[in-house]
């Protein structure tokens, strides 16, 4: 799986089914479902006997049925199962089955078919989706789990010659289309699994059922072990979890990042939080940074709403969340208090019925949020707009019906067997809203049936603004529209034609309230139908749009775009947003992704590119610590605190000419990074193009030495930066780029600057005095082994007692200054629990004890400090007087005796 190829049967847009000869892996088997919403030829089922580079379609109904099964004989690979469907979904309506839906046998590997559809026991009338299976234990036994009037599970003893029904229980077979999936065990063929909300097994061969309890409910795929069957995967929309005890007990779905968020929004929180809804699974809010490694489960929590809706957290408050879901719903959560109640607009559960006849039509996806320049008001889209400024209590209509309300594209969705009315598709609804930001007043509103609407006085009046058919074909889906940033009279616009079998992307601007539009897809594969544009805030044309497989970016408002997917996996974009200096993708499949800092995004010209190296002015840093870990499997990605510096190098530079270095605002230096060092934290990447490096915001560290362990490591550390200006030059060569840039107090923090600069003088200090010691230490270690090896060398010559005692006594004088700074019997990293802590592991300790938080130092730390400055200036003081006077003496005798000198360095 690390590398991937395309080989072929792209048109079928959705391929429900892949079985593979279990001795030919050459021969494979794709059973193509086909468009959803239009007629289209490749459907069916298709051969490949060379591994994929071409395909044969081998079954094939008509250009409005596809199939949605295929299942091997495990004993007999040339016995295979189909199921064909004809379903037909429009923007307004769903239909699954009719004629051309059916069961299909084939014993020659798919050279022929044979209909089974009108078999003995089958049941008669119109039939829709259907699920087969085949048992490995005896390949005349074959279920088939069946959508008609008098449908259900049905059992064949013959290979599907004849047929009798066994259970028709409407848990098996309920909302058909979503599930009808069946699974016969591949050790006792008797026992066969239906999906649907809930797992069902039964063990006396379809006549009978059990639920199996599971970490999920809606339940899509399984998968079971052909040499153990108590081994088994189930997929449901909460993911994919594993059984290996028949279903006793599951692992969890918290292990694949797999949510399908329909929107993206985030508030004021310091770090500010992401909201979604996932796909049937609950509302989120999230954590976009941590102080801890990683983002994992202890950083979100659900929040007001469900599946399919906006949030809308207050922006007076942001513990009180708004939240939607299907059929109108809005709740409001508190988290403070732990409240939650719901506020519909108009609290008329329309589950069962069509949008005809409704009092207002709210889609399953309406818009939901607060205004921009009110923050008591809170909008609400149905196919009128609707705001409160009582947070839900009362709700007033500001528009009349801003769709075409078209009433033949208002019925009940589903049939011809099973309806199915959960408000999908509910149409001529409102489905798009945005605000102005630069002026009160003026509200854009976007119709899932193709109308834009502007006002320019909270709504007393509307303009009809839509685009001509021949920029916006009539029908489309307004997916979402972003009023521009720069201009009041400005409109950007992602609309969608899929459900119309139009895959185009459709973006559009006006810059004059819709009185003209201009279409601004150019550089977006044909293919990739858009979503969502959204425009960047600080940098005037920069855009941003998300299409069915990835992100574009314009630097020209649209009328030029490329691909901008990076590392971001190819995935539906729903929806994004920009919060500061920070991009977050809601993705369907993928959950949330982000960009932490698209500044060079804004700072990136023309001349710019055409320079030969160039570093951007880094965005305003805040002083808070934590990040840079996270298992992407496990936990969210954490943001590394710190300075993110992005630099350019046209071509790839000499590593030896390159530097990093750092200053504060008096210009006195910090620190340098280069491309090559022995500490690899220091290491900055110089590859050709851009390039990123984040500064910790620390000053270096205290020196160490070799072989040196003490207990308390974090007291090495160097001390963060003190809030306040600074700059970041990029040598190369002989040239040099300086760059200011800001760091920013934590708001969180309760300290003045002041105390953070009493904190920061005081860890400099203990960081200096503790270099100071292992230098100290350093000197002591050198001089000692120059003395041992004059000592030596000594023995070979008479009459050199005195010399020797001499040495001796300067030696030991030496190793108790050792021992007092250093507990010179650590060897191992938890020897300090067995051996008292010296002063510098002392000094540390304290040193690392301050640096917890952002505090001003006690009046005892201070106080201790002082202590351990003095009596660490004591053993220095007499190591200088060692190397000032005894030493001198010592080199004048081993000098007299022809012996190297002791050299002090």
């Amino acid at each position: 799986g690390a590398t991937w190829k395309f080989i072929g049967l792209e048109d079928s847009r959705h391929i429900t089914d892949i079985v593979i000869h279990p001795k030919n892996p050459d021969l494979v088997y794709a059973s193509c479902l086909g468009h959803l919403y239009g007629p289209n030829e490749m459907r069916g089922i298709y051969r490949s006997k060379d591994g994929g580079k071409t395909w044969e379609r081998i079954l094939f109904v008509n250009n409005e049925v596809g199939t949605v099964d295929i299942i091997m004989d495990p004993n007999n690979p040339r016995v295979l199962y189909a199921a064909s469907w004809r379903v037909i979904r429009k923007p307004y309506a769903f239909e699954s089955g009719g004629e051309g839906s059916g069961l299909w046998k084939s014993t020659d590997g798919g050279d022929t078919w044979k209909n089974l559809t009108y078999n003995k026991g089958l049941p008669k009338g119109v039939i829709g989706k259907i699920g087969v299976t085949v048992s490995a234990v005896n390949s005349n036994r074959v279920y088939a789990i069946i959508e008609a009037e008098e449908g259900g599970v049905f059992r064949s003893d013959n290979g599907g010659a004849t047929w009798r029904k066994m259970n028709d229980d409407r848990n098996l077979r309920q909302r058909a289309w979503y599930y009808t999936r069946i699974y016969a065990d591949t050790k006792d063929v008797d026992k066969v699994y239906v999906l649907n909300v809930s797992f069902w097994r039964s063990k006396d061969g379809g006549k009978s059922f059990e639920s199996i309890s599971t970490p999920h409910g809606d339940h899509h795929d399984l998968w079971i072990n052909p040499d153990n069957s108590d081994i088994m995967v189930i997929g449901d929309d909460g993911g994919a979890q594993v059984t290996v005890d028949g279903g006793k007990s599951w692992s969890t779905y918290y292990n694949q990042p797999t949510a399908q968020f329909y929107r993206v929004t985030t508030d004021d929180y310091f770090p500010y939080r992401i909201y979604g809804a996932q796909q049937d699974n609950s509302t989120v809010r999230i954590l976009h940074r941590t102080e801890g490694g990683s983002i994992g489960e202890r950083d979100w929590e659900t929040t007001a709403g469900a599946e399919s809706g906006w949030i809308a957290p207050d922006p007076k408050n942001n513990d009180i969340v708004y939240g939607g879901n299907y059929g109108g719903y809005i709740g409001m959560m508190n988290h403070k208090t732990g409240e939650s109640r719901t506020v519909n607009v108009w609290p008329d559960n329309p589950i069962g019925h069509g949008a005809e006849g409704m009092k207002y039509r709210f889609q399953w996806n309406f818009p939901l949020m607060f205004s921009i320049h009110d923050p008591n008001v809170l909008y609400a889209a149905g196919n009128i707009l609707f705001k409160t400024n009582n947070g839900g209590e009362s709700w007033t209509a500001i528009s009349p019906d801003l769709t075409r309300n078209d009433s033949t594209k208002l019925k009940p969705s589903g049939g011809p067997i099973t309806k199915d009315n959960t408000s999908v598709e509910y149409y001529c609804t409102i489905f798009a809203l945005a605000e102005s930001p630069l002026k009160e007043g003026i509200i854009w509103t976007g119709s899932d049936d193709g109308l834009i609407h502007v006002t320019t006085n909270n709504g007393s009046s509307w303009n009809n603004v839509t685009p001509p058919k021949n920029l916006l074909p009539e029908w489309a889906q307004i997916n979402s529209i972003e009023a521009d940033p720069f201009n009041e009279a400005g409109l950007y616009v992602a609309a969608t034609r899929y459900k119309l079998d139009d895959y185009s992307p459709y973006i559009l601007r006006t810059t004059d309230f819709g009185k003209t539009w201009k279409k601004i897809t150019n550089g977006i594969i044909q293919k990739h139908f858009t979503r969502v544009v959204r425009a960047d805030k600080i940098r005037k044309g920069l855009l941003f749009a998300g299409t069915e497989e990835g992100i574009y970016i314009s630097f020209n408002d649209g009328n030029n775009w490329q691909q901008f997917q990076q590392n971001l996996p190819i995935v539906p974009i729903t929806d994004l947003t920009i919060k500061n200096e920070d991009l977050i993708v809601a993705t369907q499949g993928r959950s949330f992704w982000m960009i932490d800092d698209i500044s060079p995004l804004r700072l990136l010209t023309d001349d710019v590119a055409k320079m030969n190296y160039h570093i951007y002015q880094p965005r305003p840093t805040w002083r808070i610590s934590g990040g840079g870990r996270g298992d992407e499997l496990l936990a969210g990605k954490n943001l590394q605190s710190g300075v993110i510096l992005y630099y350019y190098f046209k071509d790839a530079p000499d590593s030896n000419s390159v530097e990093l270095k750092f200053y504060d605002e008096g210009n006195q230096f910090i620190t340098l990074f280069k491309p090559k060092t022995k500490d690899r934290s220091a290491v900055i990447p110089i590859k050709k193009g851009l390039n990123r490096f984040v500064w910790d915001m620390r000053y270096k560290d205290a020196e160490r030495f070799d072989g040196m362990i003490i207990w308390s490591q974090g007291g090495l550390r160097g001390p963060l930066a003190v809030p306040g200006k600074y700059s970041a030059v990029l040598i190369n060569g002989k040239d040099s780029i300086s760059v200011p840039f800001e760091i920013v107090k934590d708001p969180r923090s309760s300290s003045s600057i002041d105390d953070l600069k009493a904190q920061f003088n005081f860890i400099l200090s203990g960081r200096d005095k503790l270099t100071e010691t292992h230098n100290a230490i350093k000197q002591i270690r050198t001089i000692r082994k120059q003395l041992n090896d004059v000592k030596e060398k000594f023995k070979e010559k008479k009459d050199s007692d005195s010399i020797k005692k001499e040495i001796e006594k300067t030696g030991k004088e030496l190793t108790s200054i050792e021992e007092t700074l250093y507990q010179t019997k650590n060897k191992s990293p938890q020897d300090p629990l067995n051996y008292p802590n010296r002063l510098n592991d002392k000094l540390a300790s304290l040193v690392s004890d301050v640096a917890n938080g952002d505090f001003r130092p006690t009046v005892q730390s201070e106080e201790l400090k002082n202590e351990f400055f003095a009596k660490i200036d004591e053993q220095i003081k007499k190591l200088k007087n060692i190397i000032g006077n005894e030493i001198p003496v010592l080199n004048k005798l081993i000098k007299e005796a022809e012996l190297p000198a002791i050299v002090i360095e």
